[in-house]
């Protein structure tokens, strides 16, 4: 099971929908066009349309798993004095002693320029459970990182 945020689950089903109500079908008509064009053997623009046929048949049923399996997460059942699923997570690296501040997400959801780390990662791993004061050690190739958990809130 996965868990998702509304936004997220809402963003993959509209993806699907676009996918499957406009997407496939120009596809196909690619593809049947393509296919008219005579011997198969010997059309470049067949064997390219049957490719993208293949994608776009493996995306759909990548996202339709994921709808299948998720659960929408609501921030009113999350704890908020401790670090979970869906936490903003302001820490201290003690090492350099520079602040910074994620938000803790399911890996689908995984975007460092908008300040969103996966709980899989090692930090976010390393920040789960935890309330503010207290210090995550986390193992990175580096050696070991010390984060100190200046602040916890959820939207």
């Amino acid at each position: 099971m996965e868990y998702l945020s509304k936004e997220k689950y809402d963003e993959i089903a509209a993806e699907l929908r676009h996918l499957v109500n406009e997407v496939y079908p120009k596809v196909t008509d690619d593809l049947a066009e393509a296919s008219a064009q005579g011997d198969r053997s010997d059309n470049a623009g067949y064997r390219e349309a049957r490719r993208i046929q293949g994608k776009t048949i493996s995306r759909i049923r990548f996202l339709q798993k994921i709808l299948e399996t998720a659960r929408v997460l609501s921030t009113d059942v999350l704890p908020k004095d401790r670090v979970c699923l869906l936490s903003r997570v302001e820490f201290t690296n003690l090492s350099t002693n520079t602040r910074m501040k994620y938000e803790i997400v399911s890996p689908h959801e995984m975007d460092l320029e908008a300040g969103k780390i996966s709980l899989k990662s090692p930090i976010g791993a390393a920040l789960m459970g935890k309330k503010a004061g207290e210090t995550a050690e986390v193992r990175v190739p580096s050696g070991i990182l010390r984060l100190r958990i200046e602040s916890i809130s959820i939207d």
